[in-house]
């Protein structure tokens, strides 16, 4: 399929609604001037790749729009498009100084009808994604579910525009786009973006991919978080392997990436880009069975009770078990029987109750006197309320997963206990759960004759802790989902998923958490959802082997020198994340910034509103020390011409000299 030009963009438009370009613009570069003179480069927040024909030209990207201004230096008094590789707001967050103002939902549903407002230019992106273009705020959530499109259990991995962009052209792969004499042809090239495409130019004999994000120069990712699609099942990175293959297989001569340096040896470095990601994805999916798992695999040590489901592990100890059952849910009994809980979440209530019930009648049992909560995940506290409710249970958890628990919202975390849409007993979804006890790492309390303490022990995030002691004299462990799997099978790591959006840096994760169970020297661990490891220190050996093993694979493929800022998704945050207010007021954020040198860190953010809101201070600027973070106060302020409804705010980010763009945001929903 060819898809015709049909205007031009002049550059006297251009003049009057280009905003002043960025003080970090750089200048145009050509490639090959001698046997490529109509190919160009510039770059801002990304690579924006000018092709040029007489006084036209096509636009792969537009980066924050600062190129719109300098055209005339390379000849260029017309655009007849602007092709976008992807969503990514650094490709596009120039859009609105093509006079792309906020679209009205009359004129999203009437995509055939012209708006004036775009003059004369076309604007093309692949299919895939055209709904992220038009309709960012549909994919950022003040009440967030486990099921939203884009979501790692309701954490966003898409990065849209924070005003929408209208596109005249969907782009499929297979298709052809002719401009003057030249074919331009769309290659699907997922991975880095849900919908991500490559296009395909030949030039002077020489075959040219504008490939986004696929890879950059020395067999780099440009960022982690961005094939992050699920919750540790890869679907990001396999669909990226199966773009390299393809790119492979073009045996292109260049690629012009969206980022970094042109990649003159394309096939040598796609090629160690392939090893590269065969590696990680080997190391990142989990080890072990999960749908396919029997009880008898996430247990090998407890035995059945008289009660339905209860099982024993020790003579204090019980868990749940059956086929294809996975709560969060381990009891100690004591003699006195009174009773912890170490989790209480994926239960129906009235089988915890009837549960209850019995061990009463069986076991003696007289009160729960706490749940303690080993993570942040909602899913591990979803009856904890419950418990308050019915027997005066209080809720205990480390000091630093206080706010997460009790007020999950201000955070763009995975699984928060929202997204689950759990009712509580008077009907209304549970938007998060009153801590009674916070602890701080490494204190102890005596209950009933055991002595237990209670650790920060940080994996699949940082927001979790490990309780162990002395139980019928074994030394115990319950370690949430940090470890799983089959102790005596030598092929198992143990590791749980690895995912960016759980605030999950290997140093203050999975490292820390192995290095501390070496340490511990568990006799038995007590996993989530049912899981029971015994006699598991060679099984913590391997773990903490592959823990440094990750960290290495990632390090190799990240594209920058300290491989955090690369993967961290939050080392700029805005909390609350989600925040409201109403037209004529402001509200308050706060915006924190991180520093993983060893030296200091210099940083400036601009803070990018769409209209009708206003930041102030609008940009920040100064330096770090090493190590460390700081967090800064905004306002923002909501006038009577912003649109009610969720807003998203840019956070254009330049940290020692290299623009990165509006890689963070924040969401503010204008209440009437």
């Amino acid at each position: 399929m060819t898809l015709p030009i049909l205007n031009r963009f002049t550059l006297a438009v251009l003049s009057i609604i280009a905003s002043s370009a960025s003080s970090l613009a750089g200048e145009f570069i050509q490639p090959d001037s001698l046997k490529h003179p109509g190919l160009f480069v510039w770059t801002d927040t990304c690579n924006v790749w000018v092709l040029r024909e007489g006084d036209s030209a096509v636009l792969i990207n537009l980066g924050d729009g600062s190129i719109l201004e300098h055209l005339d230096q390379i000849g260029v008094r017309s655009i007849d498009w602007i092709l976008f590789t992807d969503h990514h707001r650094e490709q596009c967050q120039g859009a609105p100084k093509l006079g792309l103002a906020k679209l009205g939902k009359e004129e999203i549903d009437a995509a055939n009808v012209s708006d004036s407002r775009f003059g004369d230019i076309k604007i093309a992106a692949p299919e895939a994604e055209r709904d992220l273009f038009q309709t960012p705020m549909n994919f950022r959530k003040m009440k967030v579910s486990l099921g939203d499109a884009f979501t790692i259990h309701g954490a966003s991995y898409v990065r849209p525009p924070i005003q929408p962009i209208r596109i005249d052209q969907g782009l499929l792969p297979g298709q052809t786009l002719n401009w003057k004499n030249r074919h331009i042809d769309c290659i699907d090239s997922q991975g880095t973006s849900p919908g991500g495409m490559t296009y395909r130019l030949v030039d002077g004999g020489k075959k040219f991919y504008f490939t986004g994000d696929l890879m950059l120069d020395g067999a780099k990712m440009h960022v982690w978080f961005d094939t992050e699609w699920d919750y540790g099942f890869a679907a990001g990175i396999h669909a990226l392997q199966k773009s390299v293959g393809q790119m492979i297989q073009e045996s292109p001569d260049w690629m012009l990436p969206s980022h970094g340096p042109l990649v003159r040896d394309p096939k040598a470095q796609l090629l160690a880009y392939q090893e590269k990601l065969n590696k990680v994805e080997a190391l990142y999916v989990r080890g072990y069975g999960v749908e396919a798992a029997s009880n008898a695999y996430q247990d090998k040590v407890s035995t059945p009770t008289m009660i339905p489901d209860l099982h024993q592990v020790s003579p204090h100890l019980f868990k749940f078990k059956r086929k294809n059952f996975w709560p969060n849910f381990s009891l100690i009994l004591a003699d006195s029987g009174r009773a912890l809980l170490a989790d209480c979440g994926l239960l129906d209530q009235q089988m915890l109750e009837q549960t209850i019930i019995a061990m009463r009648e069986h076991y003696g049992l007289k009160s729960i006197d706490a749940v303690i909560v080993s993570h942040m995940h909602g899913d591990h506290f979803l009856e904890a309320t419950f418990a308050r409710e019915k027997w005066g249970t209080q809720v205990w958890a480390l000091d630093r997963m206080v706010d997460k628990m009790e007020h999950p919202e201000r955070f763009d975390y995975s699984a928060p206990i929202q997204a689950y849409g759990k009712k509580g007993a008077d009907g209304s979804s549970i938007s998060g759960v009153r801590v009674d006890r916070a602890f701080r790492s490494g204190e102890s309390f005596d209950w009933e004759g055991y002595h237990f303490t209670i650790d920060w022990m940080p994996g699949q995030t940082e927001f979790a802790l490990c309780l162990q002691g002395e139980i019928d004299g074994r030394l115990v462990a319950f370690t949430g989902d940090n470890i799983f799997g089959d102790p005596d099978d030598v092929t198992q790591t143990g590791h749980e998923a690895v995912v960016a959006h759980n605030s999950s840096i290997l140093e203050e994760g999975y490292i820390y958490g192995s290095e501390y169970l070496t340490k511990l020297k568990p006799d038995l661990l007590m996993g989530g959802h049912s899981f029971v490891m015994d006699r598991p220190s060679e099984f913590i050996e391997r773990y903490r082997k592959w823990s440094y093993q990750m960290r290495d694979a990632l390090k190799d493929l990240s594209s920058q020198a300290d491989y955090r800022y690369w993967y961290d998704p939050f080392w700029v945050r805005a909390e609350p994340y989600r925040a409201f207010v109403k037209a004529g007021q402001s509200t308050e954020i706060e915006l924190e910034i991180r520093n993983f040198q060893p030296e200091v860190q210099a940083h400036r953010i601009r803070i990018h509103t769409p209209p009708g809101l206003t930041a102030q201070p609008d940009f920040l600027e100064g330096e770090l020390p090493p190590e460390s973070r700081r967090t800064f106060s905004l306002s923002i302020s909501a006038s009577s011409e912003a649109s009610s409804g969720v807003n998203i705010i840019g956070l254009d980010v330049t940290r020692d000299g290299k623009r990165f763009g509006e890689l963070f945001d924040a969401v503010i929903e204008v209440q009437p």
